[in-house]
């Protein structure tokens, strides 16, 4: 089995880290803090004290990272990923980016002889627990194939998309129909409540017929339950959210739900919202329909 690095033990990335030593591999972590460290050391995991140790101990290395930035960083950067690789060592990222910045550290990694994946994944934490996660992947074919092991450790539905920049494509999609699914749950329940109609019976009821979604699912209840701690925060999905606008705007393609829903999503956080889970939007509709 293949010796694994594992940088970004966040919401996503400790059960996913978790899954790995669960599966019997050897797994060295770092991570800012230091608490969720010491969580996986006591699984076993080796601990870094640095990127670049974690690539030098390590023959694939996996990142989940807030956002491109940080990734860029952690690869790029002083004592990052690519200064303690050898050629031969793989690469794979399961943040959320920009598409522009995954072709750039693929290119930046290739001219020394390290393969690299976008792989960013959709299932939030309970699918990151469960082992679950759908995960979307752009890069080469063959490092793909030497990945696939690794990869069904995390997640269930993994699909090669193409090449380098592909898999964060698919996540701005994947992040599009999210958010504007959450809307759509968020304002249909709030009609049903202040029609004097039990929402949680109009769950059940559009849940088995042609609404059925597994937001409508999740969402919808956590919804009803009052239950708003991610989860996936509003803080980090108002960045997905610019992500997808910017590459539209990339594209000159202009997507009118998804920044509608982004500026939702930026009204739930100017009221000091978002670090609550993005079903917490049903909140914004309630204050909106004279119901707070």
């Amino acid at each position: 089995m293949e010796r694994i690095g594992f940088i970004g033990l966040g919401l996503m990335g400790k059960p996913m880290a978790k899954n790995l030593l669960k599966a019997g591999y050897a797994v060295t972590v770092f991570n800012r803090s230091r608490a969720a460290m010491d969580q996986l050391a006591d699984m076993g995991a080796q601990v870094a004290n640095l990127p670049s140790q974690v690539a030098q101990q390590s023959d694939v290395v996996l990142t989940c990272l807030p956002d491109s930035p940080d990734v860029e960083a952690v690869v790029l950067g002083e004592n990052g990923i690519l200064s303690g690789s050898r050629p031969g060592m793989l690469y794979v990222d399961h943040s959320t980016i920009a598409p522009a910045t995954s072709r750039k550290l693929y290119d930046a990694l290739k001219l020394s002889d390290v393969d690299a994946l976008d792989a960013p994944v959709s299932g939030g934490d309970i699918g990151a627990q469960q082992g679950t996660l759908s995960i979307m992947v752009g890069g080469d074919e063959v490092a793909f194939e030497r990945s696939l092991p690794i990869l069904q450790t995390l997640g269930k539905n993994i699909i090669h998309i193409g090449d380098a920049g592909a898999g964060q494509v698919t996540k701005a999609c994947n992040q599009i129909v999210v958010a504007m699914t959450v809307q759509a749950v968020a304002e249909a329940l709030t009609l049903a409540k202040k029609s004097g109609v039990d929402p949680v019976k109009v769950r059940d009821a559009l849940l088995g017929g042609f609404a059925q979604s597994r937001v409508l699912e999740v969402h919808g209840q956590r919804m009803i339950d009052r239950v708003f701690q991610p989860g996936f925060k509003l803080n980090l999905h108002r960045k997905d959210m610019n992500i997808v606008l910017q590459t539209g705007k990339e594209l000159n393609l202009p997507l009118l739900g998804a920044a509608q829903v982004t500026e939702l999503i930026n009204a739930m956080i100017a009221q000091g919202k978002g670090e609550l889970d993005n079903s917490a939007l049903i909140t914004l509709y309630e204050i909106l329909g004279g119901m707070d």
